[in-house]
């Protein structure tokens, strides 16, 4: 069962094969006992072998599992040694051998990804072989939407085993939005007592005439969060929270009417969001918003670890604050030349925040209009230029164009497909996708920190669809993320779609309701709900 994904940069194969009994043991060395665990829990539930703790490095035996660092690797390389005595998995660190367990448990066949065992008598055996691998990208991104469609803490959980299984690395969890605020600061109560839910929703885009009459929403507590934190950490996965600033931002001053631009509309008559697309309704450039949002990221900060930050800064609009003469007096007190410049001392003002705390900011590519924040990092999503603009700057880059990864977008052109948004996206046209742009020069390139693939839920509206919109190109991106792969024409996609035929059966043991290659199922449509298809190649710029 050597069909793996992602691809590993090297794999030998031997004669013979590991079987794995009633005797085996699994040790796990100094520094690997939080992989050990993982991985015994999910090979005892797949498989009922017990899979006994070993207390010395021999007692991985000829059929038995051994892990164990080797500072000779780097970060995150792993090597997977499977012979005459038993399965080793070494890795540079903790990471690294736990990417080396996810390519064991592919070894081991799909039934490996079930929670409990089949009822059958089967042989659990892993080929003689040796692998070596190692990541292209530090970072391996999934950003996920909540706000749009809330999804509930057990679901995101799923998510992080399912991008563990794949080898990604960084979930960027998009938690602010004008449709929905989805985490619990306790010292503005009323961000989810009135800015987590909406009395209805839009169906479809935001043209349709299309509604769900019943309100939505939710939220997560400071422990659920802790918790989701704490689940990813154990996966080797750095959760990035979003915190939208100064745009995408109607649920918080429908919770709090100050923070928006009073003296331009009646910000107490709005109410969260309950459709689709650009909102005019954008935070107020005031001291008042600025400590208000300080004492929001206080708290985030408690919760999320991680060196970056993402503070959103996308599809801002300024009317409000060409019209508002508290903003026109902010831009002649700073010397500020327009709007553009405002939003970016808006950034900037955060970015100096987290700086002094020990963190980085990162936003989407918007944040260059007026002049990037010294520290930021940039999303790169309206194409490659931000990115290309950041990098030749000298700031870092995470590449995730909507044109190539923007996993709402359709897959297939057919009548079948489900409220179809914006440009084609095949399995291959990801399998595909370069994240590094050949304009950069190799200095340049080193600021691409890695890339993303990100998932928008305006029309997914419960698990099934985003696992239908996800997967299975998140596999493809995966091996995008992590092989080194040849130039996007001269890879190999007849082989990728072969290994794909071993992986629909692993992707069926998680229950994943992915979108089969012949296209959706019945159940899997949405006939009469409108989308927003966009024909034609999309620019690759």
């Amino acid at each position: 069962m050597t069909e793996l994904i992602p691809a590993p940069r090297s794999i030998v194969s031997g004669s013979g094969e590991v079987r794995l009994t009633a005797h085996s043991q699994l040790y796990a060395d100094t520094g690997t006992q939080g992989v050990g665990h993982w991985l015994r829990t999910a090979l005892r539930q797949a498989t009922g072998l017990p899979l006994r703790e070993g207390r010395e490095p021999g007692d991985a035996g000829g059929d038995g599992i051994g892990l164990q660092l080797d500072p000779g690797l780097g970060p995150e390389e792993y090597r997977l040694v499977s012979d005459g005595n038993g399965v080793l998995i070494e890795g540079g660190s903790p990471a690294g051998v736990f990417w080396g367990a996810q390519t064991l448990r592919q070894l081991l066949g799909p039934d490996a990804y079930r929670r409990a065992p089949l009822g059958r008598d089967r042989a659990w055996a892993v080929p003689y072989l040796t692998i070596r691998d190692a990541p292209r990208f530090r970072w391996r991104g999934l950003m996920l939407d909540v706000a749009r469609h809330f999804m509930r803490k057990d679901d995101v959980l799923r998510c992080l085993d399912l991008m563990a299984a794949h080898r990604l690395n960084v979930f960027h969890f998009h938690l602010t939005d004008d449709q929905g605020w989805r985490i619990q600061i306790e010292r503005h109560p009323r961000l989810t007592e009135i800015g987590s839910w909406r009395a209805r929703t839009k169906t479809g885009h935001r043209a349709s005439p299309l509604w769900e009459e019943k309100p939505h929403g939710g939220y997560y507590t400071q422990d659920d969060i802790r918790e989701i934190v704490a689940y990813a950490a154990e996966r080797h996965i750095t959760v990035v929270p979003e915190i939208d600033v100064p745009g995408h931002s109607q649920a918080a001053i429908a919770a709090y009417p100050e923070l928006g631009n009073t003296d331009v509309i009646d910000t107490t008559a709005l109410s969260v969001w309950d459709t689709w697309g650009i909102n005019p309704n954008v935070l107020a450039p005031t001291d008042n918003t600025l400590r208000f949002y300080e004492g929001v990221f206080e708290e985030v900060l408690e919760l999320f670890p991680s060196e970056f930050v993402h503070v959103g800064g996308d599809e801002c609009p300024k009317d409000q604050w060409r019209r508002s003469e508290t903003a026109q007096a902010r831009i002649r007190e700073l010397g500020l030349a327009d709007e553009d410049e405002l939003q970016s001392w808006f950034i900037g003002h955060f970015d100096a925040w987290l700086t002094a705390r020990g963190r980085r900011l990162i936003g989407w590519d918007e944040i260059l209009q007026g002049g990037l924040a010294k520290g930021a990092a940039v999303s790169s999503w309206r194409g490659y230029a931000g990115g290309i603009a950041a990098a030749r700057a000298g700031h870092d880059v995470v590449m995730c164009p909507e044109q190539q990864v923007y996993l709402d977008h359709r897959q297939d052109p057919g009548p079948d497909e489900p409220v179809p948004i914006g440009w084609v996206r095949t399995l291959e046209d990801v399998y595909r996708f370069e994240p590094v742009p050949p304009e950069l020069t190799p200095e340049e390139a080193r600021h691409v920190l890695g890339t993303q693939a990100n998932v928008w839920t305006e029309v997914m509206e419960d698990p099934a669809r985003v696992d239908y919109q996800t997967f299975p190109r998140l596999a493809a991106f995966a091996e995008v993320a992590w092989s080194v792969l040849p130039a996007p024409a001269e890879r190999d996609f007849a082989g990728f779609e072969r290994r794909m035929t071993a992986h629909y059966r692993r992707l069926d043991a998680l229950g994943v309701a992915y979108r089969p290659p012949a296209g959706p199922l019945p159940w899997q449509r949405r006939p009469g709900v409108l989308g927003r298809p966009i024909d034609g190649p999309p620019p690759h710029r």
